[in-house]
């Protein structure tokens, strides 16, 4: 099954609450939550006490990402929060496979992240270790950025190798996921769809919700 997983760096934090409410009647399959520190990426969102929050606001699973430096002294502490999903960076973990390990350990899924300027062929040692692998299709840092057209061939790129060495790991995007793009990123192979302003930045988050989705079933 496709999943839409919007992305609530898009969302108002003052009335958030409703907001997750809006994407549930919508059909979201998850809540992506994009993790920033200012050091790996030149903006701070929010840390665990916000993953809290929305885990004891919906029932839907939240996909963390971790833009950040050092993630691996907070794995934990993110799935003590709520994660069902956590997924690093490849530019920034040393270790990734311990990494990954320990994600899994800890009971979430674990999955890669690879910016647009970083080749699939960086990833050739892990991927038979991994949940799902996330592709970067603007530049992390800032959302509401137009899409990356050639990161739909790093989507093809992985949905080969996974059909050629039979592997399960899903293919996740994030980036300028619009009702315009989002057909052709479903054909290149992809299962996960992050999608923020096009969902929270419109009059009617529901229906934008149901769009994107009706449009990836």
């Amino acid at each position: 099954m496709k999943k839409l997983a919007p992305s609530i760096l898009a969302a108002d934090f003052s009335n958030l609450s409703q907001q997750l409410r809006y994407i549930e009647i919508g059909g979201a399959d998850v809540v992506h939550c994009d993790i920033m520190d200012g050091k790996f990426v030149p903006n701070i969102t929010f840390g665990t006490v916000v993953v809290k929050a929305v885990s004891k606001t919906t029932k839907l699973p939240i996909d963390v990402h971790l833009m950040i430096e050092n993630p691996d002294n907070f794995i934990e502490d993110f799935v003590k929060a709520g994660a069902s999903y956590i997924s690093v960076h490849q530019e920034e973990v040393v270790h990734l496979h311990r990494t990954i390990a320990r994600i899994k350990e800890l009971g979430a899924k674990a999955g890669v992240v690879i910016n647009p300027a970083t080749p699939v062929s960086t990833l050739s040692d892990i991927l038979e270790f991994v949940d799902f692998v996330l592709v970067m299709s603007v530049n992390p840092g800032f959302g509401g950025q137009k899409f990356i057209p050639s990161t739909l061939n790093k989507i093809k790129q992985l949905a080969k190798i996974r059909k050629e060495k039979e592997l399960s790991f899903e293919i996740e995007i994030d980036g300028g996921v619009t009702s315009e793009n989002i057909k052709d990123i479903l054909n290149a192979g992809c299962d996960m769809f992050v999608a923020g302003s096009s969902v929270f930045a419109q009059d009617n988050i529901s229906a934008a919700t149901t769009e994107l989705k009706n449009l990836i079933s």
